[in-house]
């Protein structure tokens, strides 16, 4: 059965992968939940295939709902990416600022979260700005930002740390504000840091801190408030990429500390 219905809050189309916005008209299938555009449902005739034995990821979801069972706890995906871009990626510039092309961005990010945890090999992608895609894509899709946690928000970090003038001071909230998020998010957040540090370090890549920072600043810290209006969009986007920056300014043992403990499992499937 695929009663159509309203969207309310903006989804993915499980054919397509582009967004189903608000208020347009959608289709949904009662048993296996999968949701599509009208146009698209004759591109899927069998809504209840049968789903694939192995663990096929939510489209969506909290970061928690990606990670392994074992520390560090770093999604496969996230490690994959990662790996792939460190692997041939550290001599291209503009890595993560120069776009890759968007329907294989699209194709590739659903074909991963379809695949659960035994991912396709990432290196039949020719253009690695596509796996910088899929990254950013993913990591702009979780339900909250990256850097946000029920224990204790980045939002939280321009008031509480980041306009500290004391370095040394401002190190240590810093810090704390991190060793408090969630699990996944603080042990994802280290992996990402590293992965960016490296990133920094190219001479070839042409990406410093500053660079860096205005692209993954709206991706992994929140907003100042729950519902953003355009102009509070407008003044967060300085304050998000200026966390990100302090944060890519704490030395890399920090980070090292919370992903290096069980380092040997960061392998990409």
């Amino acid at each position: 059965p695929v009663p159509s219905l309203q969207v309310i809050r903006p989804e993915p189309c499980c054919v397509c992968g582009s967004r189903i916005r608000f208020g347009k008209t959608a289709i949904k299938c009662c048993q296996c939940q999968l949701l599509l555009h009208t146009k698209c449902r004759e591109q899927c005739p069998s809504l209840c295939a049968p789903r694939p034995h192995h663990h096929t990821w939510p489209r969506e979801g909290v970061l928690a709902d990606f990670v392994p069972s074992t520390p560090p706890l770093v999604p496969a995906l996230v490690v994959q990416c990662v790996t792939e871009v460190e692997t041939r990626g550290l001599t291209e510039t503009g890595l993560y600022r120069v776009p890759g092309a968007e329907q294989l961005v699209r194709e590739w990010k659903r074909k991963l979260l379809r695949a659960g945890g035994a991912l396709p090999a990432l290196s039949s992608v020719t253009d690695i700005h596509v796996v910088c895609g899929v990254l950013k894509d993913f990591l702009r899709g979780l339900e909250e930002p990256l850097g946000e946690g029920t224990a204790s928000p980045l939002t939280l970090l321009p008031g509480a740390a980041t306009d500290i003038p004391d370095d040394t001071a401002r190190d240590t909230a810093l810090r704390h504000v991190v060793s408090k998020l969630p699990p996944a998010n603080r042990d994802t957040l280290a992996f990402l840091m590293l992965h960016l540090l490296r990133v920094s370090h190219s001479p070839d890549c042409k990406m410093d801190v500053l660079n860096l920072s205005r692209v993954f600043g709206p991706t992994l810290v929140g907003h100042s408030s729950a519902n953003p209006t355009p102009l509070a969009i407008m003044e967060d986007t300085p304050r998000q990429s200026k966390v990100v920056a302090h944060l890519l300014s704490l030395p890399p043992d920090f980070w090292r500390g919370f992903v290096e403990t069980e380092q040997e499992n960061l392998v990409p499937m």
